[in-house]
């Protein structure tokens, strides 16, 4: 008698729950889907893993500190879109998104030693504006000043993104007898409101390799084709960006800038790309 009231019970439920489909005028999610097709090759991406390394299988190791323009066109679909949309995220709306969350951890440094507190973060990315004076007008035409507070802006970081720096080793590993790249952070650095004459400043740093699960799982603007499209981790893998060496490892521990400016900063700036190639290079040169 009870199973023969609980499949009674189930099938009011579903018949009610196809009536209520089937009446015209009833929103249900999915009903209306923004493309052609459901998009499911990026959700379902993995990333793939990086090969175990010994310590012994080093041969050759140099640090290198690059810096993506984002103003540069190669760059842009790292950049774009600066505001919230359906179907497009930027990396910076990435990052955020998932630091917020609790799933990327932000830290203050470069060498991921002092995280940073999801207050901390927020504390970061909410500005507030200073209260003005705008003029209103009574019945008669008459204009007087009233004073209105200032309204909090924490989209800002989104459009104010303009560079970010890459912490990365280039190594040759003996065993498999190839030159190899691992990025190891990201810096992200924007122009503050109001305060643009200071520079791009630091925000906070990520570590790459636990942002790769989730890089993985969201596109990049493809602008030749949009059934094509990588996500951010096939733009860090394949290394489809501009960047600019602006520091290798020295014993000094001084950036390009400290003794370089100008044409002799750029100058420096491929001499560490083009030493990293003619060492390899060199290697293989009989």
């Amino acid at each position: 008698m009870k199973n023969l009231k609980s499949l009674i019970f189930v099938a009011i439920i579903a018949f009610t729950a196809i009536n209520i489909h089937a009446q015209p005028g009833v929103f249900q999610p999915g009903d209306y889907r923004d493309g052609i097709y459901d998009k499911e090759n990026s959700t379902n991406r993995r990333f793939i893993p990086y090969t175990h390394l010994r310590e012994a299988d080093v041969s050759w190791e140099k640090r290198v500190w690059r810096r993506i323009d984002m103003r540069e066109k190669q760059n842009q679909q790292l950049y774009y879109p600066t505001e919230i949309v359906v179907s497009r995220i930027s990396l910076i709306q990435v990052l955020l998104k998932y630091i917020l969350i609790g799933e990327i951890k932000a830290f203050k440094d470069e060498e991921f030693s002092t995280p940073l507190e999801l207050s901390e973060v927020r504390k970061k990315l909410v500005i507030q504006k200073d209260s003005s004076e705008v003029p209103e007008y009574d019945d008669k035409g008459n204009e007087y000043m009233v004073k209105k507070p200032g309204f909090i802006d924490s989209t800002w970081i989104y459009s104010n993104f303009v560079t970010m720096d890459i912490k990365e080793d280039w190594f040759f590993d003996k065993q498999k007898s190839v030159l190899e790249v691992r990025i190891l952070g990201l810096g992200i650095n924007a122009l503050k409101p109001e305060k643009e004459e200071m520079g791009p400043i630091n925000q906070f740093w990520v570590y790459f390799p636990n942002c790769r699960p989730y890089f993985a799982k969201h596109e990049v603007f493809n602008s030749k084709n949009d059934a094509e499209r990588r996500t951010f981790e096939d733009i860090f893998w394949k290394r489809q960006f501009s960047s600019t060496a602006y520091k290798e490892t020295n014993v000094f521990d001084r950036d390009i800038e400290r003794y370089s400016r100008g044409i002799d900063a750029l100058l420096e700036s491929d001499r560490i790309k083009n030493d990293i190639f003619r060492w390899e290079h060199d290697l293989w040169h009989f």
